[in-house]
């Protein structure tokens, strides 16, 4: 069974810091591009960051700038992102997804979704 599976999500204060993982199940991502998704109570989805296939690095949320940051362990087939400095506007459901090169921030673009982990900063 091919799947992505996220953890790491929990109840954290402002300026405090998580790092979340997507591991693989059924497939092996290092030919794909990750991406990270997340949805804020009451709005869409969006891309936060990318990691394509050779480790380079996209970012698509301007407000996770300096804070977040994308990495991935292809010897365990799992991809992180590390958030930092968190804030009261990055609560939501976070979601990582993989899909053929190159990194893009479109929902479509991705084959394989794992099934969020949520992210909740209040002080």
């Amino acid at each position: 069974q091919l799947q992505l599976v996220e953890s790491g999500g929990g109840l954290v204060q402002p300026g405090g810091s998580l790092r979340l993982s997507c591991a693989a199940s059924g497939f092996t991502l290092d030919v794909y591009a990750i991406t990270w998704f997340r949805q804020a109570p009451g709005k869409g989805r969006e891309g936060v960051l990318c990691i394509n296939s050779r480790g380079g690095t996209t970012n698509y949320a301007d407000s996770v700038k300096g804070r977040f940051t994308i990495s991935r362990d292809n010897a365990k087939n799992t991809v992180y992102l590390q958030m930092n400095s968190l804030k009261f506007e990055d609560t939501g459901v976070y979601y990582c997804a993989a899909g053929p090169p190159p990194c893009g921030s479109m929902l479509y673009q991705y084959n394989y979704w794992g099934q969020g982990t949520r992210v909740t900063v209040s002080s």
